[in-house]
């Protein structure tokens, strides 16, 4: 069942899609950016007071409405996404499955990677399936938080995400990993027979224009799934964009099928530290009186979508920086909020 985020924004896309429909958002444009510029221009002036800021895109129904950088390198330079690379792994899934690559979200993780099982692999490990990887209800002791370290340091990621000790059940509440993301990446390595990177060039980067260098890599060579990757705001704003009119690039290039954008944006568990619903590699929750949809990375870099009114913004951050414990995306939650309250 799709969300009613989900169905107002395909109807909105729908209606859109209708020559009147367009020649009135076209013509109605330039004067609703002439009205709503100074009161965005303020509150973008004022945002620089959040230190940890680099920068921040605005944009609604593919017209750029702001683009600040307030710190850090330019917009149109790759820069470290950190976990919002988990909401474009589950992008890349959901093109893999459109091409045939993948069978479903059912197929299960045990028959992709058999090589990857432990010596004596808990009974449950049959059960574990694609979708579970993608909501973060795969029930596998996380190797996010407080495990990361000795997670990276293991010889092989892959076969020490799947000998975590089961904490909960396959489907069951979320517990958030960056090990399910990897292990997504090295399903898409095996079943395509390409490394990630070629694959998010070939099925992103070729068709949306935009560049994505190579990160990091796991001692058995496969790109990390869910952390380091590196893309520009622009890049960010291009994929959002994309998104926003339903899997299609402006040139009309099919990126990825609505179907699975309604996947993705589905709720299917709820984050236990922000309370925030999770669909596949995505957060969602109302934001300015909004459904709104995003991405999130350590120290505040977000990808955020808000369907009902066309509007995409993109924020960069401090890496660094933590932004969780911090509060400090609650204020950029806040600014979207603002944000919507100054384009409406």
């Amino acid at each position: 069942m799709s969300s009613p985020m989900i169905r107002h924004a395909l109807s909105r896309r729908r209606l859109l899609a209708g020559g009147l429909a367009t020649a009135a958002l076209t013509a109605l444009a330039p004067h609703a950016g002439l009205a709503q510029a100074p009161a965005l221009a303020r509150l973008l002036d004022d945002a620089r007071r959040f230190t940890g800021l680099h920068a921040l895109i605005v944009a609604r129904a593919g017209e750029v409405l702001a683009e600040r950088v307030y710190r850090g390198p330019p917009a149109t330079r790759p820069v470290n996404v950190k976990s919002l690379s988990k909401s474009i792994i589950a992008l890349l899934t959901g093109i893999a499955i459109d091409r045939g690559v993948l069978t479903g979200t059912d197929r299960r993780v045990a028959e992709l990677l058999p090589d990857s099982l432990p010596d004596d692999p808990d009974p449950r490990l049959n059960r574990l399936t694609i979708g579970h990887l993608l909501s973060m209800q795969a029930g596998l002791e996380r190797t996010s938080g407080p495990y990361y370290g000795a997670w990276v340091e293991s010889r092989n990621w892959v076969r020490t995400a799947l000998a975590r000790p089961f904490v909960a059940e396959p489907g069951g509440r979320m517990l958030y990993s960056t090990g399910n993301s990897h292990l997504l990446s090295a399903i898409l390595t095996r079943t395509s027979g390409k490394n990630t990177l070629a694959l998010a060039r070939d099925w992103l980067g070729d068709p949306l224009d935009i560049t994505i260098p190579p990160w990091t890599r796991d001692p058995q060579g496969i790109y990390m799934g869910g952390n380091q990757m590196a893309l520009s705001p622009r890049a960010l704003l291009a994929i959002g964009d994309m998104l926003r009119r339903g899997g299609v690039a402006a040139d009309g290039t099919r990126v990825v099928s609505e179907g699975w954008i309604r996947e993705m944006w589905t709720p299917r568990t709820r984050s236990p530290f922000t309370g925030d619903s999770y669909g596949y590699g995505w957060f969602l929750r109302e934001t300015g009186g909004r459904p709104a949809v995003y991405g999130w990375g350590y120290g505040g870099q977000l990808l955020y979508l808000v369907p009902g009114i066309d509007l995409v913004v993109v924020i960069t951050s401090d890496p660094d920086t933590p932004s969780g414990r911090t509060g400090y995306v609650d204020e950029l939650h806040g600014l979207v909020a603002q944000i919507i309250a100054t384009t409406m």
